[in-house]
C-alpha cells in the first residue's frame, strides 16, 4: 500500500520487466500522492498496484486479513472481508453485485487465469456468495443496465473515519492513461462529498414543492 505520512512509500508492485515501465510508475506514484482523494491503480485481478496515503487512511481500520487486504487485492477486500460493510455503504447493492459483474466479465474474458480462479473457488466456498454470482446477479445487470454496471461516474456511500467526512458519498471515477493501460492496469479515484451535516436552530426558509405547497427546510 501507500506509504503513510513519515514514511517512504513502497516500491510498486507488482514491478515492470521494463526500466521504462517501471520509471513511469515511479512517477505516476507520485502524481498519485499529489491527489487529495483515495486513489489506486489495479491490474485486471484487482490486484493493487499502487495506492496513495488517502486510500491508506480510508482502510487504516480494517482489521487484519490473509487475503482480502484492501491494498493487497480491492475485489477479494469487497467481497471477503468482514468490515468491508462497516466503510463501504450499501455494500452488497452498491459495493458487492457491480464488482462481482467486473469479476465475470473478467473471467469470461481470461477464465484461465490462475488469479481469477482462485477467487471463483472462494466464492463458490460461500453459499450466499455463490448463489448471488450464479443466480442473483444475471438478475440484477438485466435490471439495472448497463450503465448501472459501470464504476465510472457512479455515486456510492461510504463511511470514512475522518469525522470531516463521516458518512458520505463518493464518486467513482476512472481515469486510466493509455501508458497504464497499454501495461494492462486501470486506475480508480474516490471523489469524496463532505458530510451533509443537520442544521438546529439556525433561520428556516419556505421551499416550494412542486404542487405549490410550502415546506420548511433549514438554511
Amino acid at each position: 500500500m501507500a506509504y503513510q505520512a513519515g514514511r517512504q512509500r513502497s516500491q510498486p508492485r507488482p514491478v515492470p520487466e521494463s526500466l521504462e515501465a517501471q520509471a513511469y510508475l515511479q512517477d505516476y506514484a507520485t502524481l498519485l500522492e499529489a491527489v487529495p482523494f483515495p486513489s489506486f491503480v489495479f491490474d485486471d485481478r484487482w490486484d493493487v498496484v499502487l495506492s496513495n496515503v488517502a486510500f491508506e487512511t480510508l482502510f487504516d481500520g480494517v482489521g487484519a486479513h490473509p487475503t482480502a487486504m484492501p491494498g493487497d487485492n480491492f475485489l477479494r477486500f469487497v467481497l471477503f472481508h468482514p468490515d468491508a460493510g462497516s466503510i463501504l455503504g450499501e455494500h452488497e447493492s452498491s459495493w458487492c453485485l457491480p464488482m462481482l459483474a467486473h469479476f465475470a466479465a473478467a473471467v469470461e474474458r481470461n477464465g484461465q487465469d490462475r488469479g481469477l480462479q482462485a477467487i471463483r473457488r472462494d466464492i463458490a466456498q460461500d453459499p450466499i456468495m455463490d448463489a448471488a454470482y450464479r443466480h442473483g446477479l444475471p438478475h440484477w445487470i438485466e435490471a439495472v443496465g448497463p450503465r448501472g454496471v459501470e464504476h465510472d461516474g457512479a455515486v456510492r456511500p461510504l463511511v470514512h473515519p475522518d469525522p470531516r467526512w463521516g458518512s458520505t458519498d463518493c464518486r467513482i471515477v476512472d481515469e486510466t492513461p493509455k501508458a497504464l493501460q497499454g501495461m494492462g492496469y486501470s486506475r480508480m479515484t474516490l471523489v469524496l462529498r463532505e458530510a451533509v451535516r443537520p442544521v438546529t436552530g439556525g433561520p428556516r426558509r419556505a421551499r416550494r414543492t412542486r404542487n405549490g405547497t410550502a415546506e420548511l427546510r433549514a438554511v
